[in-house]
Parts: C-alpha cells; structure tokens; sequence
C-alpha cells in the first residue's frame, strides 16, 4: 500500500519525495527488532551497574570524572534503544498505519527528533570525552584545577543540549521528518528544498566533525603517553589509569566511526546531490545502531579483564624488559 503524492491530502511527512516510502508491515519480522532491542537494553544495564561500582570504588578524581561521562553514553544508548526500539516493535506487532492514525505527524516528529539526538549526542559525547582527556593528559595542572563533577554533568547537559536543539530544528521549519519503508520508522526528509538539505547536512556535518574531533585528540593523547611509557618509571607508575581510560576511549571511538560514518557519509552524499543508493539508507541505520550495543560490552569486558596488566605490558616493552 503506497501513500498518496497528493500535498492536498496527505501531510508532509506522509507524501512521496525524493524518499520514497511504502507501507509494507510484512517487509521484517518483530523477532530481530525484538532481540536487537533487548539485547542492547541488557548490554547496557549491565554496564551502568559496572561504571556505578567502579564510581565508587575509584579514588582517582581525573577518573571519576571520566567514569560519569560513561555513565551518561550509557545512558543515552539505553533511552536511545528503549525510544526508537518501541516504536519500531510496536510497529511489527499492531501493523499500524501512521499515515491514518496520525496524520498530523506528531509520532513521526517524535520519531524523526529521536533518532537524530539518540544519534549526535553519543558523537558529541566522545568528542567531549576526548577533549577532556587531552587537556588531562597535556595539561594536567590546570585540568585538575577546574574540573570538578558539577561542571562535568554541565557539560555533559551541555552536548545533550545541543544535540536537542539540531534536533528540534525541524519543527522550526529548517528542515523536515519524513517516514521510512516499511513504516515503522521516521528519518531526514532528504529532499532538494534548501531547508532539507542544510538540515541533513548539518546533521551528517556535526556527527563527522565529531568523529574527526575525537580521532584527532585521541591520537595526540595517544602519542603523548606512549612518550610518558618509555619514560622513566617514576612517572608511568603514575599515569597507569591514564593509559585505562584512553584505552576505552579508543574503543568507542573506533566503533563510533566504524558503525556511524556509513551513515554520515550517504547523507552527506545525498545532501550534496551526489549519487547514492536509495536503498540503502535502512542498512546504513541498522549499521550505526550498532554502536549502542557494541559501547556498553568496552566497560564490561575492561571490567572483567583488569586492563591494568595491558598498561603494564606496555611499558615493560617500552622498557625491553621479560
């Protein structure tokens, strides 16, 4: 069943542009929606118990720190899974159509603002994250002076935030949501108006200039406390947890740019007029909300394997010693 082209009767994010979009309930099963959701919703329950115990265990304030920008990535990949994962089950299991039971587009407005701040804020985050850890690791004077934990949650609220405000932008009429095949989920009108393409350009502009942030920063750090490794003991024995923490932060950055920049690149691609595959665009999205799954197993598993032996490693091969 196809929805009508027909401006006149059918509302914005309903009618056929250049996405096309069909009502087709039968196209997925409600069994992978179903597992998907759960399994990242474990994942990251899972891991918010972890960081808590690790909160209050740490005597490290840099570290502390740290541990609650986790606690808010967790935190949002689980709001994230449990928002959209609801809407797309919901889907499956009734075969609703939005198109008749809400054509004013206010769940598809809801949908469509979900995936884009479920989307940024874990791009925004690692970028904070990884320019907090290189103030802390290149000037550590002065980040232990003026970080404190209430102007860590501000900023932390600060990139929540800004992620809210993009993506909000729609409803102010800078761009536009529009449903997706089969119909059990809302994304990026990606249409030649001027206002939809800034939009979706904006959107795959902020995620990328996040990842490109976060590799940057990660990468200086990186280099500085390889320097530190090979230095003199005193001073590694010293950064130990230093080592921990850009540890993980690689680890999400790493699957942040693997399961996101396909996305981001095929809109800003799209935006651009460039040609890409229609098609494509559900795989893509199923690629990225992998990162929501993946992001909670790094505290798990560092968790389990006390990664403080890997730091020690480091060094005695730095060192060149057994």
């Amino acid at each position: 069943m196809s929805i009508m082209t027909d401006s006149n009767h059918t509302a914005s994010c309903y009618a056929n542009t250049s996405t096309p979009y069909s009502y087709s309930p039968g196209i997925n099963k409600v069994d992978y929606s179903a597992t998907f959701s759960t399994l990242g919703l474990v994942s990251n329950l899972i891991a918010f118990i972890v960081l808590i115990k690790s909160f209050k265990q740490t005597k490290n304030h840099s570290r502390s720190f740290f541990l609650i920008f986790l606690g808010g990535l967790v935190v949002t990949d689980f709001m994230g899974l449990l928002v959209t994962g609801s809407f797309v089950i919901s889907f499956y299991v009734t075969r609703v159509d939005w198109s008749k039971s809400d054509p004013a587009c206010h769940f598809c407005n809801f949908m469509g603002m979900s995936m884009v701040f479920y989307g940024l804020s874990p791009l925004l985050l690692g970028a904070t994250m990884a320019t907090q850890r290189f103030i802390g690791i290149n000037h550590p004077f002065a980040s232990s002076s003026k970080m404190t934990k209430r102007r860590t949650t501000s900023m932390m609220l600060m990139v929540w935030f800004v992620a809210g405000s993009i993506s909000l932008l729609p409803l102010a009429g800078f761009g536009s949501y529009h449903i997706q095949t089969p119909g059990s989920w809302c994304f990026l009108n990606m249409t030649p108006k001027t206002s939809d393409w800034g939009f979706a350009l904006l959107f795959s502009l902020v995620g990328l200039i996040s990842i490109a942030t976060s590799i940057l920063l990660n990468t200086v750090s990186v280099v500085t406390l390889l320097k530190v490794y090979c230095g003199a003991e005193r001073r590694q024995r010293s950064r130990d947890h230093e080592a921990e923490m850009m540890l993980q932060l690689i680890l999400i950055m790493t699957i942040a740019t693997v399961c996101w920049c396909p996305l981001l690149i095929y809109i800003l691609m799209r935006s651009l007029t460039l040609p890409a595959s229609d098609g494509m665009l559900l795989f893509f999205i199923r690629i990225a909300t992998w990162n929501q799954i993946l992001d909670p197993w790094i505290y798990i598993m560092i968790k389990v394997c006390k990664l403080r032996r890997v730091t020690n490693c480091i060094y005695q091969k730095c060192h060149g010693t057994a």
